[in-house]
């Protein structure tokens, strides 16, 4: 089960491009965006991006860091920067229309791109290596996988 309060996307980069997709429903109808999604029940953020991703694309890519976070009354959405693993980038004919690879600069110049993405893009243009790397803290009562500590 999804749960609307918590989402997650990711910036991938693949040779100096970043993965976008076209969506095909909500507000971002037709606009593109990073790719991301809802968090399920029981789920860690790290492991819904790296599944939205794998959803929405057919790329493999990992949780590399926090590259920001979003809060509104109703929702966060945690920003991860991934690491690429394998896959070749297509859209899911569902959720998207089209799968594109942008730099970060054509990206924020584009008209159909989302307000969000944009400002993210423009951070990251800015200064990518400005995130919250996966900590190794190892908790004495929690086991591996249900927790994850980014920053520490």
């Amino acid at each position: 089960m999804s749960n609307k309060y918590y989402a997650v996307c990711g910036i991938l980069d693949i040779d100096g491009k970043i993965l976008f997709v076209r969506h095909t429903y909500g507000p971002a109808k037709e606009r593109i965006l990073i790719p991301g999604g809802y968090v399920k029940d029981g789920e860690l953020p790290s492991e819904a991006v790296k599944r939205e991703v794998f959803e929405e694309t057919g790329v493999d890519a990992s949780a590399e860091s926090v590259f920001a976070v979003q809060f509104r009354p109703e929702q966060w959405i945690i920003v991860f920067r991934m690491n690429y693993v394998s896959g070749e980038p297509h859209s899911d004919g569902y959720e998207n229309s089209e799968v594109l690879l942008l730099t970060p600069e054509e990206a924020v110049n584009r008209n159909d791109i989302t307000n969000m993405s944009r400002a993210i893009l423009r951070a990251y243009i800015d200064d990518r290596e400005n995130t919250l790397k996966k900590g190794e803290y190892r908790s004495i009562s929690l086991k591996e996988g249900e927790y994850e500590i980014f920053g520490v």
